[in-house]
């Protein structure tokens, strides 16, 4: 799926990474609820993925990480409930409203700090 038709040169994509602090270590370990924040995102932005997400629990203490391929490229969390945060990317190869990733992951993380950056991908290549 090619954004652009060839014309013009422009961005290619955006991109968003999303870091979130002071979160409940027990929800950065629980891979349903993390697997309920990813569908949340998916339904609310719209995207469209192509198959289920892969999921890996570290043993004991450790957090998940998780990855969503999208028809409009990924989704990606990794967890670090020992330091009580978060990290996520999203790159979309098509536009996408404002989300409000600071109310979301405060609900299902219990965050108290949310950091995003969202930037083009790929402008003149």
């Amino acid at each position: 799926m090619s954004p652009h038709d060839g014309s013009s040169p422009g961005p290619l994509g955006q991109a968003w990474i999303v870091d979130a602090h002071g979160c409940d270590p027990s929800r950065l370990r629980d891979p349903d609820g993390l697997r309920a924040l990813l569908d949340r995102i998916v339904e609310e932005l719209r995207l469209m993925p192509v198959g289920g997400p892969l999921v890996h629990v570290f043993g004991g203490e450790g957090g998940v990480t998780a990855l969503l391929l999208l028809s409009e490229s990924h989704l990606a969390i990794h967890t670090f409930p020992e330091v009580g945060a978060a990290t996520l990317d999203l790159y979309c190869c098509k536009p996408r409203p404002e989300y409000p990733w600071a109310e979301r992951l405060g609900e299902h993380l219990g965050a108290t700090k949310v950091t995003v950056r969202a930037f083009g991908r790929g402008g003149e290549l």
